[in-house]
């Protein structure tokens, strides 16, 4: 809910022309964009978590706190992508795009810590929890720190690098997800 909010109505003359209004709503595709991205890496972020969480059986407090943190990352989404959104063809844009990459840099580290967290001593999985599932499982998060910050850090040779790897990202994450 908090994303589509920095989808604007645009204000126009009252006598302006149909094709004003379209032109306008054209002009914000950077805010089309970064609401489609950050929507999609949310809903990968709560697809995960639903997952991780049908392989828990008991939760304790370190798994809480750090699971915590994973929710902030997540609050916070809407203002970078409201930031990308409104620099995307601005100065300052390569520093909306970092701040934007960045924010998933920490998201992916709140996810492998509520991860490590879980199966540490496998105190926390389901006892039918397979080791080839936790392996695949760790792989898989294990990819998103360095590649978010690949994402970050080519903000500054082109906010399209940023972009394009978040969206890669997410693409193989919805590609590679499995139900348990």
């Amino acid at each position: 809910t908090l994303l589509v909010l920095e989808l604007k109505v645009p204000h126009l003359p009252e006598k302006a022309a149909g094709s004003a209004l379209a032109a306008a709503l054209v002009n914000q595709w950077p805010s089309y964009l970064a609401l489609i991205t950050s929507f999609f890496a949310i809903l990968i972020m709560w697809a995960n978590h639903h997952m991780m969480f049908g392989l828990i059986r008991r939760v304790s407090a370190p798994f809480l706190y750090a699971n915590g943190l994973l929710l902030l990352v997540v609050t916070i989404v809407p203002f970078p992508t409201a930031l990308l959104a409104h620099y995307f063809e601005k100065p300052g844009a390569s520093v909306a795009a970092a701040v934007y990459g960045g924010t998933f840099v920490l998201g992916s580290v709140a996810y492998n810590l509520v991860w490590h967290t879980a199966i540490a001593g496998r105190r926390l999985l389901r006892s039918d929890v397979s080791e080839q599932r936790i392996e695949a499982l760790t792989k898989s998060y294990r990819l998103g720190v360095p590649l978010y910050l690949v994402a970050t850090v080519g903000a500054f040779v082109s906010v399209y690098i940023t972009v394009g790897i978040c969206t890669a990202l997410w693409v193989f994450w919805i590609a590679t997800s499995k139900r348990t």
